[in-house]
């Protein structure tokens, strides 16, 4: 616990209602200040507080904390931890996670359909050319599903400018300016206060991922700029920091299209698979396109999964090319292709596990293996399973397991498992062993597994068996499918 002066200079700014400051993070002084602008800047009060404009008003810190951390899937302590500060260090848009948008729909959105746009001025760090196509495609990701045009004109005309600006550039009454490097990266108005788009100059703005690439923010800021605000949810594009990913083969997620389509509707001329319905209350997929394969019911009691991981604290459910992503804070169950998180994979996971403290998620599917950080596949990837250890007989990994006790991966093959040391990066030896002697109960293949709360949950067909993680004791067995509330 930092020293009761440190709390002072703390509270003396805020209304502090519950300690902020777990006994086991070491927080500094310098990034309890961090906090405090964070959440005035991102979590103003009163939440009608206009786009980007900052009260000096008090806030309830712990309070605020708890909010910032639902927003963002974290555990709700409102506590400053150290994983809440990591998410308040991330590059991110400038624009608050809360604030009118709850009750200024109509005024949040543009009445024509024909939008022009112009580029006020051009940054250094690109060729001209370079910054135009970026511009263009983030506008093309929301024209492609919406009935919206863009075109590129003079200011005159323009409804929407964009430029690249740095530090205090005060050009709407509701701007605050921008932090330099890092922090902000850029911010855009709703349409109820023009729709501009600004870009902060002292980043470094690359059409690759060697800077911040300027395709990818412009897409999430144009979508403030046709009256979309920020979600929660990990993997959109309107989260609100800067998820860096394979701009090629970028695909937008189908909460934005749903959001963007309940404010203009579905292209005239759609023929994509997502129908937009102001009736319904979460995304539906026709049932009339036989080429599109449809998610298994999560509520089959024949369910089973083909790979189970954690995720920055979620957890993922892999089957054929579709995932759930379950989250402790939220009620909803996340169902998406898998290929909207890793184009280049598609389906067909076989294996999959995290380590937490490197943010590595792996991925198996056949030979080769997959390292991603976020949705980006790491360089010098797919590698081969046999470069792990694996004797050449070994053609697929079944399932696997991070062992948070020994540090130690469990690998899962036919009748077999290994146990690989990710310290010393090897195969230990006296290995492989038999999955049925040393996991009683397991009488075939290991399809997924993964450990939690202190447990081993390993998935064969529809049943789960769940077993004390350090004595490897059966303490139960379940359907696979009750992670979803199945009965």
């Amino acid at each position: 616990m930092k020293s009761f002066l440190l709390r002072i200079v703390l509270c003396g700014a805020l209304s502090c209602a519950l300690p902020i400051v777990p006994k086991t993070d070491q927080i500094t002084e310098g990034e309890i200040q961090l906090a405090e602008k964070y959440l005035r800047s991102y979590y103003p009060e009163p939440e009608g507080t206009p786009v980007l404009r900052s009260r000096g008003n008090k806030i309830n810190m712990a309070d605020k904390i708890r909010q910032m951390q639902e927003f963002f899937g974290l555990r709700v302590t409102g506590q400053l931890d150290s994983h809440t500060l990591d998410v308040m260090k991330k590059p991110r848009c400038g624009v608050p996670d809360i604030g009118e948008l709850r009750s200024a729909h109509a005024r949040n959105r543009w009445p024509q359909k024909d939008l022009k746009y112009s580029i006020q001025n051009y940054t250094p760090d690109m060729d001209p050319a370079d910054v135009e196509d970026a511009i263009e495609r983030a506008w093309k990701v929301w024209s492609d599903v919406t009935p919206l045009t863009f075109t590129k004109t003079s200011a005159d005309s323009a409804d929407i400018l964009i430029s690249f600006v740095a530090g205090y550039h005060r050009s709407n009454p509701y701007d605050r300016g921008f932090d330099g490097y890092g922090g902000e990266l850029a911010h855009a108005f709703y349409p109820a206060y023009g729709g501009d788009a600004h870009f902060d100059e002292d980043e470094f703005w690359t059409r690759d991922l060697k800077g911040t690439n300027l395709f990818l923010v412009a897409a999430h800021e144009f979508g403030h700029s046709l009256g979309l605000g920020h979600s929660g949810i990990w993997g959109t594009l309107m989260f609100s920091t800067y998820v860096p990913s394979d701009p090629q083969n970028f695909r937008l997620h189908e909460e934005d299209i749903y959001r963007i389509q309940q404010l203009y509707g579905p292209p005239e001329d759609d023929n994509n698979i997502y129908i937009y319905d102001d009736s319904l209350e979460s995304p539906q997929f026709p049932t009339n396109s036989p080429s599109e394969e449809l998610p298994p019911d999560m509520c089959d009691p024949h369910l089973s999964f083909d790979a189970v991981s954690t995720l920055r604290g979620e957890t993922l459910f892999f089957k054929d090319s579709f995932m759930w992503r379950t989250n402790p804070q939220r009620r909803n169950i996340e169902k998406g292709p898998i290929s909207d998180f890793w184009p280049a994979l598609k389906g067909g996971i076989e294996a999959a596990y995290e380590l937490e403290d490197k943010d590595t998620l792996f991925l198996f599917k056949g030979q080769r293996y997959w390292a991603t950080q976020a949705n980006i596949i790491q360089p010098g990837y797919p590698k081969n399973i046999h470069a792990l250890g694996f004797p050449k007989s070994v053609k697929k990994i079944d399932a696997a397991l991070f062992d948070k006790n020994t540090k130690r991966t469990l690998f899962f093959s036919g009748d077999k498992y290994w146990s690989y040391d990710e310290t010393k990066m090897s195969m230990e030896n006296g290995y492989p062993r038999k999955i049925s002697l040393d996991f009683p109960g397991i009488t075939s293949t290991v399809d997924a597994a993964f450990q939690h709360n202190g447990h081993f949950y390993l998935f064969s067909g529809s049943k789960q068996y769940v077993f004390e993680s350090r004595q490897k004791r059966l303490t139960g067995i379940k359907k696979s499918s009750s992670w979803f509330g199945c009965k």
